[in-house]
């Protein structure tokens, strides 16, 4: 195949990501978006194979078989509520790909262009090492980051004595391997060195982090990935892997701040700080103390069926007790009964970014009736009833009264203005934050203790007899 019809296929591939990556910026769109990115996908992998002459296809077809059945039993077995674990999972894959490629190329291909091009033998060398590096940060990182959304490995912030100094230490003794590397490319021995300490960086890099933060850190391993790819685009010559990385790489960075700005903190101190709950604040017998208003599904219902404006705030909780499709029955009802109902997301509720979108999107809830915290804040005054779903810290209006608060200026939606709010929870219990929320003990607000799911089908249940 000419070289000229193989540029213009990888042309069509890249622009095919383009607007995958275009269309997953909006739900109606993001299974288009999906399909598109896909078809991409395929159309370079074909060209790549075609390209490059395989002698044997039988390994290549052996490993599509093996990886698509993992994949079709992932898609089946997975529910959505693990989809965190899982997108974490799959990025720890995107950077083990990495360091085995460019293992490969570098016993392959000791010299990339022979003793007379020194330039090139560097560019080589730095390319592979970067792969590397990224990808053993990616993989053992996004294995502690699912370990962590797991509950296998503490949740919490792992600390331990001059921990940024040991990670730089590390960073430097990287880098005197990618020396070595280049003054010896034919030897793979410093390259697997690199690759055992940047296993140890990646393990370093994420157990510090608590799972507050775990969306963050998710979004970034997205892009590490993404780089990690790039990166072996240029171990490989291949331009169609070299823009496909990018282009992860650099809507995973957008993405991770996006998430960071929802916290009102910054990357580095995601990264390289510690969530803590400030000594000195309020107990939650101070909070909450003669003041936390039981309820029951009932009394819930009663006030549902005179609302006409309801909106339902899903948190984590939702995601935990598989609550979903309770939730779309009640949507169902409430919009029968002319109630317009809508849905207040928030950018870091869940596990994931996006991961409240995707549980609603599941049970099929119309995509213009999820609402993003900027589009929905201004409007809370105006609802009569807010149902909130196993959320605490991204409901909590301390984020906007107290500057001593860990949450200090957290962007927040702003339930506490509804005219009733109603909690669905188990307990009192705090939020990652770790302190309480005053909502629970306002005086418009309602507490139904209890699981989320059956909490939601009781209130269904006592609304069908209301409506008769």
């Amino acid at each position: 195949m000419s070289s000229g019809l193989v540029n213009i296929a990888y042309l069509v591939a890249a622009s095919l990501f383009i607007l995958g990556l275009k269309g997953l910026s909006h739900p109606r769109t993001a299974v288009r978006g999906n399909r598109l990115g896909a078809l991409g996908m395929l159309l370079a992998i074909v060209i790549t194979l075609v390209d490059q002459s395989i002698v044997s296809y039988e390994i290549i077809i052996a490993g599509v078989v093996i990886g698509g059945a993992i994949g079709a039993i992932l898609a089946v077995r997975i529910q959505m509520t693990s989809m965190p674990e899982l997108v974490a999972l799959f990025n720890g894959f995107g950077g083990l790909a990495s360091i085995l490629v460019a293992g490969a190329a570098l016993l392959e291909v000791p010299y990339l262009v022979g003793s007379g091009s020194v330039a090139l033998n560097a560019q080589f060398s730095l390319s592979i090492f970067a792969s590397g590096l990224i990808g053993a940060v990616t993989f053992w990182g996004s294995l502690v980051a699912f370990g962590k959304l797991q509950g296998k490995v503490n949740d919490g912030a792992v600390r331990y004595p001059a921990d940024q100094l040991v990670k730089i230490l590390l960073v430097i003794i990287a880098l005197v391997f990618a020396y070595l590397m280049v003054v010896y490319p034919d030897s793979s021995t410093p390259y697997w060195l690199m690759v055992l300490v940047a296993s140890v960086l990646g393990i370093l890099f994420v157990i510090p982090i608590g799972g507050a933060d775990m969306p963050v850190v998710v979004a970034l391993l997205n892009s590490f990935s993404g780089l990690a790819a790039a990166a072996t685009g240029f171990v490989l010559f291949n331009t169609v892997l070299i823009v496909a990385g990018t282009l992860v790489g650099a809507s995973g960075i957008i993405l991770t701040i996006i998430m960071c700005k929802a916290m009102n903190r910054s990357l580095t101190n995601v990264l390289f700080g510690t969530f803590t709950v400030t000594e000195g604040g309020p107990s939650a017998d101070e909070v909450y103390g003669g003041k936390v208003k039981s309820t029951s599904a009932e009394e819930v219902a009663m006030l549902l069926e005179g609302a006409k404006r309801v909106c339902i705030v899903p948190g984590y909780g939702m995601a935990v007790a598989q609550a979903q499709h309770a939730v779309r029955e009640l949507f169902d009802l409430l919009e029968g009964n002319g109630t317009v109902v809508e849905f207040g997301v928030h950018p870091v509720a869940g596990r994931m970014p996006g991961h409240m979108n995707v549980l609603l999107a599941e049970a099929d809830i119309p995509y213009e009736r999820l609402k993003d915290m900027d589009e929905i804040n201004p409007s809370f005054k105006q609802i009569d009833v807010t149902i909130v779903i196993g959320a605490n810290d991204v409901v909590n209006p301390v984020a906007r009264t107290d500057p001593d608060s860990p949450i200090a200026g957290m962007p927040i939606l702003d339930v506490d203005y509804s005219k009733t709010v109603v909690v669905i929870k188990r307990s009192l219990s705090p939020g990652f934050a770790g302190i309480p929320n005053p909502l629970f003990a306002a005086d418009n607000a309602l507490m139904l203790f209890g699981d989320g799911k059956k909490a939601v089908e009781d209130m269904v249940k006592s609304l069908k007899d209301e409506l008769g």
